[in-house]
């Protein structure tokens, strides 16, 4: 996607493969110029980037077992759960398990928690929809099933820039609504996802490994 809105902006990216951990920080301190890893918008970090229109609705999804009896994110109080750290899943299961909970097993990345996930460690993931969905469909042997809860807070993934960087971020807005335009974000969604998305919301040197934030 961004390969796409960087040629119809008329900018070169150069994809750099960065921790989530350290990526807002590379971030402010000009190591890149922008972000593209399924971050979030939200209030808090709107205080120290800027974000761009958004490019993709998400929101918080739970994989288990296909035997597992969790219908509700509430199921999920008194199980061992997984999530990346730092994102707004770790958020949720914080706020549902408590800060002090021994059952939270944080990870580096969502596939490590699914992985974590497949041999047992975990109970439960609770990660971005798009992340987790594009890992149940392309890891069929795990035996994963996903459930959904509506009292996940609905979200926008967005591509992040330094803090008053408006003429990247005009270049990335203008090259995002040119790919929404001219069918080619659809072509681009319906390779991960299957199909074109809802027509609800969608928009936007270097990245960091997709995950959910």
């Amino acid at each position: 996607m961004v390969k796409a809105i960087a040629a119809k902006a008329g900018i070169e990216v150069r994809f750099v493969n960065t921790p989530w951990e350290g990526i807002f920080n590379a971030l402010n301190q000009g190591d890149r110029d922008l972000l593209v890893s399924a971050v979030t918008i939200t209030e808090e970090r709107k205080q120290t980037m800027d974000f761009s229109s958004p490019y993709f609705d998400a929101q918080q999804l739970i994989a288990v077992k296909n035997n597992s009896k969790v219908t509700k994110f509430d199921d999920l109080k008194k199980l061992k759960i997984g999530v990346q750290t730092g994102t707004t899943g770790d958020e949720a299961v914080t706020k549902l398990q408590g800060k002090k909970s021994a059952n939270i097993k944080r990870f580096e990345s969502t596939p490590l928690a699914l992985k974590e996930l497949e041999t047992g460690g975990v109970d439960a993931v609770v990660a971005d929809n798009g992340v987790v969905i594009h890992y149940v469909n392309n890891n069929a042997g795990s035996k994963f099933k996903t459930v959904a809860d509506t009292s996940f807070t609905p979200e926008q993934y967005s591509l992040p820039v330094k803090k008053g960087n408006t003429e990247l971020l005009g270049k990335l807005n203008k090259g995002l609504a040119d790919i929404k335009a001219d069918g080619s974000y659809d072509k681009i969604y319906a390779q991960y996802f299957g199909a074109a998305p809802a027509k609800a919301s969608v928009a936007a040197s270097a990245v960091a490994p997709a995950a959910s934030r």
